[in-house]
């Protein structure tokens, strides 16, 4: 056995970085400050892996030849700067991963619409029978895909966390998707850093590589000049993407089942990438036409005495929202709120005009959001309860109306996460169903 290698973090990347830590014959250690769950210590049990729960023992850790830092451990936790003092090396998940995999790498990053473009690709590259696996912040850590089997192309969806410790990570093809301020807890509230970690994407990329970028993103427009060594593609929104998506020679228009021109945006960038892996113009239009999108994000529950209810508890920042708005064609009920992330709505303020004729505020603490729209809508109340906020929305739209869960908050004061807010929207929605 080789030198010790610690894993902090037992979510799932990290079991998935200590499976594939012990497969290659290292002596592996799992350390997370909080509980492990069952499923996992179970893994970890089977794999005869050593791991510890409730705390860091830092003697132990310093110890380690190599830390592999889960993206959900912050730089600023009492044990990385503990490591960093003592310049033991600390990188990624997605990082170690990439040191044990010889195909090729699709990453998509940006600040919205990730996972439906990673899904997106995906889906393209599968059902032309390419030979590929889906992963990274999508549900499925990278070390794990590659703990089982080494395809021939991975497509991973990338948060910034995860590009924070990268060091020789490199995809073949690198998508930027848009840049929005997110997170900025965790970047010491400057926009500028965490813009800094999504390019972290395009650092490693070479000649041979390619990255396909948001061109109509200023924040990314601004950045181009500097290093760049791939092949840049500029993606746009342009006049011929505005009803749909069209083939190469423009004489065919794909069938997309996703609503809205964000998400048009989305599956150019996965048609550009599908183009670049050498699948045809025939592949791509069999398989767009028979994409589901992932829960959570637009997601049509039900239909309800002629009101439409959507699901888009995945928008957790004001731009998500303001995309989720936008798609809507028909007057809004509006539920949102939540933890609030230093969000500045202003950006809304047109659609809401426009769109919104009532706000369901779902949060506990609701007085931004409520003074950032008074005045702007005529019915503003609020709720701690999924089954009110129904019920409410549910009385307040007519047929030909819509309800939309997009809260363009966090959801961590009332919910585990924003699936679990999706899931009681759902749910609570299905009781009404005939």
């Amino acid at each position: 056995m080789e030198g010790l290698v610690v894993i902090l973090g037992g979510g799932e990347s990290g079991i998935g970085a200590a499976l594939l830590a012990k497969q290659k014959e290292k002596n592996v250690f799992v350390s997370d400050f909080g509980d492990i769950k069952t499923q996992y210590k179970k893994e970890l049990l089977k794999a005869q892996v050593d791991f510890e729960e409730s705390g860091h023992d830092f003697e132990k850790i310093e110890k380690a030849i190599l830390v592999v830092k889960s993206p959900g451990v912050p730089d600023k936790a009492k044990i990385i700067q503990h490591l960093r003092e003592r310049n033991i090396p600390i990188i990624s998940e997605i990082e170690y991963g990439s040191r044990h995999y010889g195909g090729k790498i699709i990453g998509i990053t940006g600040s919205n619409g990730k996972t439906t473009t990673t899904g997106l690709v995906h889906h393209i590259l599968k059902y032309a029978g390419r030979d590929v696996e889906i992963g990274g912040n999508y549900g499925i850590s990278f070390c794990r895909i590659i703990s089982v089997r080494s395809p021939a192309i991975v497509v991973l969806e990338i948060s910034s966390f995860q590009l924070d410790d990268i060091e020789s990570f490199r995809a073949d093809i690198a998508i930027l998707l848009n840049i929005t301020p997110d997170h900025l807890d965790r970047y010491d509230y400057k926009f500028e850093n965490y813009i800094e970690s999504k390019f972290k994407i395009v650092a490693n990329q070479s000649g041979e590589d390619v990255f396909i970028y948001n061109g109509q993103d200023e924040e990314i427009e601004k950045r181009l000049s500097q290093k760049i060594k791939s092949q840049k593609t500029k993606a746009i929104l342009s006049d011929d993407y505005i009803n749909g998506i069209t083939s190469k020679d423009g004489s065919q228009q794909f069938e997309l089942t996703i609503k809205g021109q964000h998400n048009l945006f989305n599956a150019r960038c996965a048609v550009e990438a599908a183009r670049r892996m050498g699948v045809t113009e025939q592949e791509i239009a069999q398989t767009l036409g028979s994409f589901k999108n992932a829960p959570h994000r637009l997601e049509s529950i039900a239909i309800i005495d002629g009101v439409e209810f959507i699901n888009d508890s995945k928008a957790t920042n004001v731009d998500a929202t303001y995309f989720a708005l936008s798609a809507m064609d028909t007057a809004v009920v509006w539920i949102a709120g939540g933890t609030d992330k230093g969000n500045d709505y202003s950006d809304l303020l047109p659609l809401v005009r426009d769109k919104v004729i009532a706000i369901v505020c779902l949060g506990v603490d609701n007085k931004k959001l409520k003074k950032s729209f008074d005045g702007k809508v005529d019915i503003i109340i609020e709720t701690q309860r999924v089954e009110n906020a129904v019920r409410w929305a549910k009385s307040l739209a007519i047929s030909g109306e819509t309800v939309l869960l997009s809260p363009a908050c966090a959801s961590f004061d009332l919910f585990k996460n924003y699936i679990d807010r999706g899931d009681q929207f759902k749910k609570e929605v299905k009781k009404y169903k005939i």
